[in-house]
């Protein structure tokens, strides 16, 4: 039997997993409309040992780098992180150094850059540049899923993170 602990782990990941699935949609429908081409980022990993019947054993290697990449219509570059959460807060520490300093170099550059994100049942399109003043803004490193309501997008069988404009 599986202890709650692990049924608990096995629904986030399904859900994030999800989560993932509606942003690839939301991705598919903008480079069918001509909107934009956004791709996700593979991780980099090398392999360890070859199983057989298409598995094998690997590990990571690198930093984790921004989880989606692209070019919008009017040929500005977009990068966001995508980060899902069954709890009531999004913490601003689920990004790592690395992808912090890549996303800030990006915007930097004239790139659209955010945080794709779910709590709860609420999905959003946050800024970068306000997830960054997080602390400012709210007073902590965290935001609830009522304060999402803010960044929130449409969600009509994929994540719409392109139709909010206040960015």
């Amino acid at each position: 039997m599986m202890s709650s602990r692990n049924y608990q782990n096995r629904v986030n990941n399904d859900l994030g997993d999800i989560f993932e699935k509606m942003i690839d949609q939301g991705c598919w429908y903008y480079r069918t409309k001509d909107i934009a081409l956004i791709e996700k980022t593979p991780e980099p990993f090398r392999v360890k040992q070859i199983l057989g019947d298409g598995r094998m054993i690997v590990y990571p290697i690198g930093k984790a780098q921004p989880d989606y990449k692209g070019t919008l219509w009017d040929g500005r570059a977009i990068v966001f992180e995508a980060k899902m959460t069954t709890t009531d807060r999004l913490k601003k520490s689920v990004i790592t150094q690395n992808q912090e300093a890549l996303l800030d170099l990006h915007q930097k550059l004239g790139a659209m850059a955010g945080v794709c994100c779910m709590i709860k049942k609420t999905a959003g399109f946050i800024p970068w540049s306000d997830w960054q003043n997080m602390k400012a803004k709210y007073g902590r490193q965290y935001i609830l899923e009522e304060e999402l309501e803010e960044y929130q997008v449409a969600t009509p069988g994929y994540i719409d993170f392109l139709n909010k404009t206040n960015w």
